[in-house]
Protein backbone atom coordinates (compact mmCIF):
# COMPACT_ATOMS: atom_id res chain seq x y z
CA UNK A 1 0.00 0.00 0.00
CA UNK A 2 1.61 3.54 -0.69
CA UNK A 3 2.20 5.85 1.55
CA UNK A 4 -0.87 8.34 2.28
CA UNK A 5 -1.36 11.91 4.01
CA UNK A 6 -3.97 12.91 6.08
CA UNK A 7 -7.03 15.11 5.71
CA UNK A 8 -5.81 18.18 8.19
CA UNK A 9 -9.85 18.51 8.16
CA UNK A 10 -10.00 15.73 10.22
CA UNK A 11 -8.13 13.82 12.77
CA UNK A 12 -10.11 10.58 13.33
CA UNK A 13 -13.11 8.59 12.18
CA UNK A 14 -15.68 7.36 14.26
CA UNK A 15 -16.62 3.54 14.04
CA UNK A 16 -20.58 3.04 14.74
CA UNK A 17 -22.78 0.29 14.68
CA UNK A 18 -26.19 -0.99 14.17
CA UNK A 19 -26.13 -2.79 17.52
CA UNK A 20 -23.79 -4.52 20.26
CA UNK A 21 -21.58 -7.39 19.44
CA UNK A 22 -21.28 -6.80 15.61
CA UNK A 23 -17.91 -6.29 15.24
CA UNK A 24 -16.94 -2.94 16.37
CA UNK A 25 -13.68 -3.66 17.36
CA UNK A 26 -12.79 -6.02 14.52
CA UNK A 27 -13.40 -3.35 12.34
CA UNK A 28 -11.79 -0.69 14.30
CA UNK A 29 -8.58 -2.92 15.25
CA UNK A 30 -8.49 -3.95 11.15
CA UNK A 31 -8.65 0.01 10.13
CA UNK A 32 -5.55 0.53 12.82
CA UNK A 33 -3.05 -1.81 11.54
CA UNK A 34 -4.07 -0.68 7.29
CA UNK A 35 -3.52 2.71 8.61
CA UNK A 36 -0.11 1.97 10.24
CA UNK A 37 0.73 -0.02 6.83
CA UNK A 38 0.08 3.01 4.79
CA UNK A 39 3.00 4.96 6.42
CA UNK A 40 0.18 6.63 8.80
CA UNK A 41 0.66 7.14 12.71
CA UNK A 42 -2.65 5.57 14.07
CA UNK A 43 -4.12 5.24 17.55
CA UNK A 44 -7.39 3.59 18.56
CA UNK A 45 -9.88 5.07 21.39
CA UNK A 46 -12.92 3.46 23.39
CA UNK A 47 -14.46 6.17 25.22
CA UNK A 48 -16.54 4.43 27.04
CA UNK A 49 -16.95 0.64 27.97
CA UNK A 50 -19.05 -1.22 30.08
CA UNK A 51 -17.87 -4.59 31.03
CA UNK A 52 -14.19 -4.11 32.72
CA UNK A 53 -11.93 -6.52 34.89
CA UNK A 54 -10.52 -5.03 37.70
CA UNK A 55 -6.44 -5.34 37.49
CA UNK A 56 -3.58 -4.77 39.29
CA UNK A 57 -3.19 -1.46 37.35
CA UNK A 58 -7.32 -0.79 38.05
CA UNK A 59 -10.52 -1.61 35.72
CA UNK A 60 -9.48 -2.91 32.10
CA UNK A 61 -11.77 -3.56 28.84
CA UNK A 62 -10.68 -6.30 26.05
CA UNK A 63 -12.03 -4.13 23.93
CA UNK A 64 -9.91 -1.51 24.47
CA UNK A 65 -6.57 -3.44 25.04
CA UNK A 66 -7.19 -4.57 21.83
CA UNK A 67 -7.33 -1.39 20.26
CA UNK A 68 -4.03 -0.46 22.08
CA UNK A 69 -2.60 -3.34 21.09
CA UNK A 70 -3.44 -2.25 17.33
CA UNK A 71 -2.16 1.09 17.56
CA UNK A 72 0.83 2.50 16.34
CA UNK A 73 1.99 4.71 19.25
CA UNK A 74 0.62 2.70 22.32
CA UNK A 75 -2.01 5.09 24.47
CA UNK A 76 -2.26 5.23 27.70
CA UNK A 77 -5.18 3.19 28.73
CA UNK A 78 -6.80 6.22 30.44
CA UNK A 79 -6.50 7.90 27.36
CA UNK A 80 -7.73 5.55 25.48
CA UNK A 81 -10.73 4.42 27.62
CA UNK A 82 -11.57 7.53 29.66
CA UNK A 83 -14.74 5.72 31.31
CA UNK A 84 -14.18 2.10 32.26
CA UNK A 85 -17.05 0.67 34.52
CA UNK A 86 -17.00 -3.48 35.44
CA UNK A 87 -21.11 -3.67 35.20
CA UNK A 88 -21.85 -5.62 31.18
CA UNK A 89 -24.29 -3.57 31.12
CA UNK A 90 -25.69 -0.24 29.51
CA UNK A 91 -23.70 2.75 30.49
CA UNK A 92 -26.12 4.66 31.57
CA UNK A 93 -26.61 2.09 34.07
CA UNK A 94 -23.44 1.20 34.74
CA UNK A 95 -22.32 4.79 35.27
CA UNK A 96 -25.02 6.07 37.84
CA UNK A 97 -22.48 7.04 40.40
CA UNK A 98 -19.77 8.11 37.65
CA UNK A 99 -22.06 9.95 34.85
CA UNK A 100 -20.31 10.41 31.15
CA UNK A 101 -19.55 13.58 30.30
CA UNK A 102 -17.90 14.97 27.21
CA UNK A 103 -15.41 17.21 28.60
CA UNK A 104 -13.08 14.12 29.52
CA UNK A 105 -13.41 12.16 26.19
CA UNK A 106 -12.89 15.65 24.21
CA UNK A 107 -9.59 15.89 26.29
CA UNK A 108 -8.59 12.58 25.84
CA UNK A 109 -8.83 12.74 22.08
CA UNK A 110 -7.04 15.82 21.60
CA UNK A 111 -3.88 14.29 23.77
CA UNK A 112 -4.48 11.40 20.94
CA UNK A 113 -4.98 13.70 17.84
CA UNK A 114 -1.81 15.31 19.23
CA UNK A 115 0.68 12.30 18.56
CA UNK A 116 -1.32 10.50 15.76
CA UNK A 117 -2.09 10.91 12.06
CA UNK A 118 -5.57 9.39 12.65
CA UNK A 119 -7.99 8.80 16.06
CA UNK A 120 -9.65 5.53 15.38
CA UNK A 121 -12.93 6.27 18.04
CA UNK A 122 -14.67 2.85 18.68
CA UNK A 123 -18.20 3.70 19.59
CA UNK A 124 -19.86 1.84 22.30
CA UNK A 125 -23.71 -0.41 21.21
CA UNK A 126 -25.50 1.28 18.57
CA UNK A 127 -25.73 4.92 17.75
CA UNK A 128 -28.38 6.02 19.86
CA UNK A 129 -27.07 3.99 23.50
CA UNK A 130 -27.71 6.25 26.00
CA UNK A 131 -23.98 7.13 28.17
CA UNK A 132 -25.88 9.32 30.81
CA UNK A 133 -29.43 10.23 31.62
CA UNK A 134 -28.59 13.17 29.21
CA UNK A 135 -25.84 12.18 26.56
CA UNK A 136 -26.48 9.55 23.66
CA UNK A 137 -23.71 7.91 22.09
CA UNK A 138 -24.41 9.60 18.80
CA UNK A 139 -22.78 12.89 20.88
CA UNK A 140 -19.14 11.82 20.82
CA UNK A 141 -18.67 11.96 16.91
CA UNK A 142 -21.17 14.90 17.13
CA UNK A 143 -18.63 16.94 19.90
CA UNK A 144 -15.71 15.25 17.84
CA UNK A 145 -16.53 16.44 14.55
CA UNK A 146 -15.67 12.93 13.22
CA UNK A 147 -17.09 11.63 10.27
CA UNK A 148 -18.64 7.74 10.36
CA UNK A 149 -18.21 4.75 9.04
CA UNK A 150 -21.15 2.04 10.15
CA UNK A 151 -20.41 -1.39 10.86
CA UNK A 152 -23.39 -3.91 10.01
CA UNK A 153 -23.31 -6.79 11.55
CA UNK A 154 -24.56 -9.15 8.94
CA UNK A 155 -27.43 -11.61 10.40
CA UNK A 156 -31.43 -11.69 10.17
CA UNK A 157 -32.68 -8.07 10.44
CA UNK A 158 -29.54 -6.67 9.58
CA UNK A 159 -31.37 -4.49 7.14
CA UNK A 160 -33.97 -2.63 8.46
CA UNK A 161 -31.16 -2.16 11.58
CA UNK A 162 -28.67 -0.87 8.73
CA UNK A 163 -30.97 1.37 7.06
CA UNK A 164 -32.05 2.78 10.25
CA UNK A 165 -29.04 3.92 11.57
CA UNK A 166 -27.90 5.40 8.63
CA UNK A 167 -30.58 7.44 8.43
CA UNK A 168 -29.95 8.39 12.40
CA UNK A 169 -26.68 9.05 11.47
CA UNK A 170 -27.50 11.60 8.50
CA UNK A 171 -30.26 13.06 10.39
CA UNK A 172 -28.08 13.90 13.38
CA UNK A 173 -25.98 15.81 11.63
CA UNK A 174 -23.30 13.70 11.07
CA UNK A 175 -21.02 12.51 7.78
CA UNK A 176 -21.59 8.57 6.80
CA UNK A 177 -18.53 7.90 4.55
CA UNK A 178 -19.41 4.59 3.99
CA UNK A 179 -20.56 0.95 5.65
CA UNK A 180 -18.62 -2.35 6.00
CA UNK A 181 -20.48 -5.85 6.43
CA UNK A 182 -19.23 -7.52 8.63
CA UNK A 183 -20.57 -11.82 8.67
CA UNK A 184 -21.59 -12.70 12.44
CA UNK A 185 -24.05 -15.33 12.16
CA UNK A 186 -22.45 -18.25 9.41
CA UNK A 187 -25.83 -19.94 9.22
CA UNK A 188 -27.14 -16.64 8.20
CA UNK A 189 -29.29 -17.52 4.72
CA UNK A 190 -29.00 -15.96 1.46
CA UNK A 191 -25.69 -13.28 2.44
CA UNK A 192 -24.94 -12.59 -0.92
CA UNK A 193 -28.44 -11.45 -1.45
CA UNK A 194 -28.62 -9.55 1.72
CA UNK A 195 -25.50 -8.09 0.92
CA UNK A 196 -26.34 -6.76 -3.11
CA UNK A 197 -29.57 -5.43 -1.34
CA UNK A 198 -27.66 -3.32 1.15
CA UNK A 199 -25.36 -1.88 -1.23
CA UNK A 200 -28.61 -1.11 -2.94
CA UNK A 201 -30.61 0.43 0.16
CA UNK A 202 -27.64 2.29 2.14
CA UNK A 203 -26.78 5.69 0.60
CA UNK A 204 -23.04 5.74 1.10
CA UNK A 205 -20.78 2.91 -0.43
CA UNK A 206 -19.63 -0.22 0.79
CA UNK A 207 -16.15 0.01 2.21
CA UNK A 208 -15.60 -3.79 2.42
CA UNK A 209 -17.01 -7.24 3.78
CA UNK A 210 -15.21 -9.14 6.56
CA UNK A 211 -15.68 -13.04 6.43
CA UNK A 212 -16.54 -14.84 9.07
CA UNK A 213 -14.49 -15.63 11.86
CA UNK A 214 -14.22 -17.26 15.35
CA UNK A 215 -11.42 -15.24 16.24
CA UNK A 216 -10.03 -12.38 13.97
CA UNK A 217 -6.52 -11.94 13.37
CA UNK A 218 -6.38 -8.05 12.37
CA UNK A 219 -3.14 -8.44 10.22
CA UNK A 220 -5.01 -10.50 8.20
CA UNK A 221 -8.42 -7.75 8.13
CA UNK A 222 -6.43 -5.46 7.40
CA UNK A 223 -5.89 -6.65 3.95
CA UNK A 224 -9.74 -5.85 3.01
CA UNK A 225 -9.41 -2.43 4.46
CA UNK A 226 -8.00 -0.47 1.59
CA UNK A 227 -11.08 1.03 0.45
CA UNK A 228 -12.12 2.57 3.98
CA UNK A 229 -8.74 4.01 4.16
CA UNK A 230 -8.98 5.62 0.78
CA UNK A 231 -12.46 6.95 2.08
CA UNK A 232 -11.10 8.06 5.58
CA UNK A 233 -8.18 10.04 4.53
CA UNK A 234 -10.35 12.08 1.53
CA UNK A 235 -13.12 12.71 4.14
Amino acid sequence: MTRMTRNPRHSGVFIAGTDTGIGKTIVSCALLRALCAAGLRATGMKPVASGCAMTPDGLRNDDALALIAASDSKPEYADCNPFAFAEPVSPHIAAAATPVTMAPIAAAFSRLAARADFVVVEGVGGWLAPLSDRLLANAIPHSLRLPAILVVGLKLGCLNHAQLTARAIRDDGCKLIGWIGNHIDPDMARPEENVATLRRLLPVPCLGILPFAATSDPHAQASRMSAAIEAIVSA
